[in-house]
């Protein structure tokens, strides 16, 4: 398996399940954040946001939609 035929696989799970994929990026974040002691939240936000962007859930868009 490549690396787009991976993408292609998250993005279709993306798809299916919005909610946990979202919940467990962020998750990811706020460990990175905690683990990083607040040094580098932007750049862990600007990363979390793409990745969501990258599987169509919108990212910072959707942030400021709400």
């Amino acid at each position: 398996m490549g690396f787009d035929d991976a993408l292609n696989k998250a993005k279709g799970f993306a798809d299916d399940n919005p909610d946990k994929v979202e919940k467990g990026i962020d998750t990811a974040s706020d460990q990175l954040k905690e683990r990083t002691g607040g040094k580098h939240d932007e750049h862990i936000d600007r990363g979390s946001d793409a990745a969501k962007d990258h599987l169509g859930l919108g990212g910072q868009d959707k942030k400021q939609d709400k």
